[in-house]
């Protein structure tokens, strides 16, 4: 059995990864919207926080009623209970990564989490 998992998600408008990749511990997509279109609903979670990662043009999300304006390069980290909802720019597509971990769960990250060989 192998101790890694590769996948390749093409073109797609949407890849869920927890699937593909047999992830234990996050959700992973890669979302692109078109100028001018939108996520089509508003949502929160029960338990999990999120972080967005913009990898292409630009848009706005909508936090709890705060318009945030967001372009290539730009992060954020969405509390569970926040409701948010995401926007292309009229003028620009935007490709985005979402990464959904349990809110508290991190126990120990980068150096303190690694075994040197």
């Amino acid at each position: 059995m192998s101790n890694y998992t590769k996948t390749n998600v093409g073109n797609e408008s949407r890849a869920e990864l927890h699937k593909t990749l047999s992830l234990t511990g996050a959700e992973v997509s890669i979302n692109s919207l078109p100028a001018g279109a939108s996520v089509p609903f508003v949502h929160s979670h029960k338990n999990n926080e999120e972080i967005y990662g913009v990898i292409a043009g630009k848009g706005t999300a909508i936090i709890d009623r705060d318009t945030i304006e967001i372009t290539a390069g730009d992060w954020l980290k969405i509390s569970p209970a926040a409701k948010r909802q995401f926007f292309a720019a009229s003028d620009s597509s935007i490709t985005y990564i979402c990464i959904q971990v349990k809110e508290n769960s991190l126990d120990g990250f980068t150096a303190d989490d690694a075994i040197i060989y």
